[in-house]
C-alpha cells in the first residue's frame, strides 16, 4: 500500500521526508556506479602486475660431462605467474640470442619454477659446446642472461686393428685388379683366389702373389681384421649424425654410421690426435670420397692407425687424397689422381687402381733393445721392442765389424716386446747384437 504525501510549495518542512526524489536517485546511482569502478579498479591492478615474463639462467653450467654426452642444467627461477614454455638452445657455436645461429634446439615443455635439465647426447669427443636457456610465456620471453660451454672429453681411442699378414699389402682383391694407367704402387699387390692382375710390374714396388699361399694367408687375415673393427666386436661407436663427415675434426675413437654410410663430399675431413691415437670408422654400405676431398691428420697422427671398415664398396673420386686402410667387404675404386696413404683391401670383389700414387703407410720404427742380460754361462737373453706381425731379424756378431754379422734367428712377433734367448753365447766371446724390421 502506498502512502501519497502531498506538500504545498510554499511549507517549510523540518522532518525527514521520504518520498524519492528521482534526481537524487540518479546521483545516488552514479556514485555507486564509480565507486564500484574504483574497487573493480583497486582489485584488478594487482593481478596484473603478478603477470610478468619469465626469468630463467643456466645454473650449475653442465655437468657428467663425457667424451660424447651431457647434461646440460640450468634454473627457471620464475614464470611470471603465468604457464611458461621453456627451450635449450645449443651446439659448437655460441648462438647468442639469435634462434637461428644455434645448431640445435630442445623443447622441454611447460615448465614450474625451479631446476631444468637436459641430457645430450652424441657429441663429438674432445669438443667445445655451448648453451643458453629461453623461456617464455603470454606477457613476454627472456634468454638466460650469459652463454655457458663445456668441452667434452677425449675419447679412449681402440686399439690398431691387426692386420696380420695383410699389412703388407697396398693392394689386395678377391677377383680382379684392373687399372687403365695409374702410378706407383708401393707395397705387395694380391689376389686370392687366383685373378686377372693388370697392373704392370714397372709400376709396383713389391711382390705380386696371385693366388698362392701368401695371398690365401692375407685374405683370411683381412676377414679376420674386418670382424675386428666390426661393431660386434668394437661397440658402441659415436654417431656423427647424418654421415657426411667433411667439415669436422675427430678425435681419436670409433665412429659408426647410422645412415649406413659414410661421404667425405663436402669439405675435408681432419683427424686431429697424437701418433699412436686410433680411429675405427664402421659402416654397413659404402665410403665415398669427393672430388678433390682430403682426409687431413694433425697433431701427429698417422695413416698406419686408421681403419675403415665398410659394409660394401668404397669409392675415391678423382684427386682426393686418402689415409688409412680401407677393408671393404666387396670392391674399391680409386679414380684418376687419386693418392693413398694406406692401404686398398678388398674382400670378395675387384680393386680398380687409376690412382696417381698407392703407399703403404708411413713406415714402422725401428726395434729398439730393452733389456740383455746372462742367464747361464752360454746363453744370452735379448729382449726388443718391435712392431708386431712384421719380419724380425736377429744378428750377432763378436765384433763391430760390418762384414762378420751372423743371423741367428728370424722371426714375426705377435707381441712386443718380444724376447730370444741365445743358447750359443759363450761367455769367452763379447757379443754385439743388431736388428731389423723388413716391413712392406
Amino acid at each position: 500500500m502506498k502512502t501519497l504525501m502531498m506538500i504545498h510549495p510554499n511549507t517549510r518542512v523540518t522532518g525527514s521526508v521520504h518520498a524519492r526524489d528521482p534526481r537524487a536517485l540518479k546521483v545516488i546511482g552514479l556514485k555507486q556506479i564509480l565507486m564500484g569502478l574504483v574497487f573493480a579498479v583497486t582489485v584488478m591492478v594487482p593481478h596484473r602486475m603478478l603477470a610478468l615474463p619469465p626469468t630463467v639462467d643456466n645454473a650449475n653450467g653442465a655437468t657428467n660431462v663425457l667424451a660424447v654426452s651431457a647434461v646440460l642444467n640450468g634454473t627457471l627461477t620464475s614464470t611470471g605467474g603465468l604457464p611458461t614454455q621453456v627451450y635449450v638452445y645449443w651446439g659448437e657455436t655460441d648462438g647468442g640470442t639469435n634462434f637461428g645461429n644455434w645448431g640445435n634446439t630442445n623443447n622441454l615443455g611447460t615448465n614450474a619454477a625451479g631446476p631444468l635439465s637436459l641430457i645430450v647426447t652424441n657429441l663429438m669427443p674432445n669438443q667445445t659446446y655451448y648453451y643458453r636457456f629461453y623461456a617464455t610465456n603470454s606477457a613476454g620471453a627472456a634468454w638466460a642472461n650469459a652463454t655457458t660451454n663445456f668441452t667434452t672429453l677425449v675419447a679412449a681411442g681402440p686399439a690398431p686393428i691387426n692386420l696380420r699378414s695383410c699389412s703388407t699389402f697396398a693392394i689386395l682383391a678377391a677377383t680382379t685388379i684392373t687399372t687403365t694407367g695409374g702410378g706407383i704402387i708401393n707395397g705387395d699387390v694380391g689376389l686370392s683366389p687366383h685373378g686377372t692382375e693388370e697392373i704392370p710390374l714397372t709400376q709396383i714396388n713389391g711382390t705380386i702373389h696371385n693366388g698362392d699361399a701368401i695371398a690365401i694367408q692375407a685374405q683370411l687375415d683381412l676377414t679376420a681384421a674386418i670382424i675386428a673393427a666390426s661393431p660386434a666386436q668394437l661397440p658402441g661407436g659415436i654417431n656423427v649424425g647424418d654421415g657426411e663427415l667433411g667439415g669436422r675434426v675427430l678425435a681419436p675413437g670409433v665412429y659408426q654410421s647410422a645412415p649406413g654410410s659414410y661421404g667425405i663430399t663436402l669439405v675435408d675431413l681432419t683427424l686431429n690426435g697424437g701418433p699412436n691415437d686410433v680411429w675405427v670408422f664402421q659402416m654397413a654400405s659404402t665410403l665415398t670420397v669427393g672430388v678433390g676431398r682430403k682426409v687431413i691428420l694433425t697433431g701427429g697422427a698417422q695413416a698406419k692407425n686408421i681403419f675403415w671398415q665398410v659394409g660394401s664398396s668404397a669409392t675415391l673420386q678423382t684427386s682426393s687424397v686418402f689415409k688409412g686402410t680401407i677393408m671393404a667387404y666387396a670392391s674399391i675404386t680409386m679414380n684418376a689422381s687419386s693418392i693413398m696413404d694406406g692401404r686398398a683391401l678388398a674382400q670378395t670383389g675387384a680393386v680398380t687402381y687409376n690412382g696417381s700414387s698407392g703407399s703403404l703407410p708411413s713406415w714402422p720404427d725401428a726395434p729398439i733393445f730393452t733389456h740383455i742380460s746372462r742367464m747361464t754361462t752360454n746363453s744370452m737373453t735379448v729382449v726388443i721392442s718391435t712392431t708386431t706381425n712384421l719380419l724380425l731379424t736377429l744378428q750377432t756378431c763378436p765384433g763391430l765389424s760390418l762384414t762378420n754379422w751372423t743371423t741367428i734367428t728370424t722371426n714375426t712377433p705377435v707381441t712386443s716386446p718380444w724376447t730370444y734367448t741365445n743358447t750359443a753365447a759363450s761367455a769367452s766371446t763379447n757379443r754385439f747384437y743388431r736388428a731389423f724390421i723388413t716391413p712392406y
